[in-house]
């Protein structure tokens, strides 16, 4: 392996961490319901999953596998062509929807490639990050010609996925209380990476903060509430581009003491 371009190096403080954490295993929620598995058990167990892990992996949770299996081999597909078929389905800062391999994180390129599509077809976002700009935009999937298949597999997939979403949001609730956990990932020299990840996201119009519920005067709200549209705006702009300036985090919203 040569050189690597200065494009894809990370600053020291952003770089993985090279230390081996062991654990008995990551937890494994089953979703059925029965009379031994009550809805209050399951939120018991996601919430300590939350808490102690950040993450957990779910079963008898009614995705179909044989959807992941289609959905994966179309992908591979697509991936496995010339990058001149791959770029003309390339997405930009118009409608950042579609094939790319130069996006950034923390203001470096990331060494990847990636295929962004939307549940909702179209969807709408703000035109803009601005508060005072009012304008909105549709963002349209771009399908390749090859393969065919790709865009049944990914819809089929995706309905399931989402229905998945809904039950799990019943179930996790915060304000603080479970963090995610910081992860990276690390470039293998031997063997490629593949991952299909689906990210359940609000309308533009819904304003996130803790739910009322949660808000005591011994635990009172931690963030201020945000427009999950303007969000999404400001965060694909760096998709794309150096600002400058790191990017907008929740961090950014955290309500500090005075």
């Amino acid at each position: 392996m040569g050189e690597v371009d200065e494009a894809f190096i990370q600053a020291v403080e952003h770089r993985p961490k090279l230390t081996i954490t062991e654990a008995e295993g990551i937890p494994l929620i089953n979703l059925s319901i029965s009379n031994s598995n009550s809805i209050e058990t399951l939120v018991g167990e996601i919430g300590d999953a939350c808490k102690n892990w950040g993450f957990f992996q779910v079963i008898n949770h009614g995705v179909p596998l044989e959807n992941r299996e289609k959905l994966e081999l179309a992908s591979r597909k697509f991936f496995a062509q010339a990058m001149e078929e791959k770029l003309k389905v390339r997405r930009d800062e118009v409608n950042p929807l579609g094939y790319y391999d130069t996006e950034l994180t923390k203001n470096v390129r990331d060494w990847k490639e990636v295929f962004d599509l939307a549940v909702k077809n179209p969807t709408v976002i703000p035109t803009s990050p601005e508060a005072g700009d009012k304008g909105l935009q549709e963002l349209v999937n771009r399908w390749p010609e090859y393969p065919s298949e790709l865009r049944v597999a990914y819809e089929e997939d995706a309905k399931e996925m989402e229905k998945l979403a809904y039950k799990l949001l019943e179930l996790v609730w915060s304000n603080e209380r479970y963090e995610s956990v910081e992860h990276r990932v690390m470039v293998n020299s031997e063997k490629e990476r593949f991952s299909m990840r689906f990210s359940f996201n609000p309308n533009h119009d819904v304003m996130v903060e803790p739910l009322e519920e949660l808000i005591t005067e011994q635990n009172p709200a931690k963030y201020r509430a945000y427009n999950w549209g303007k969000f999404f705006a400001n965060r694909r702009r760096s998709n794309f581009k150096k600002l400058g300036v790191e990017n907008i985090q929740i961090s950014h919203f955290k309500i500090t003491e005075e």
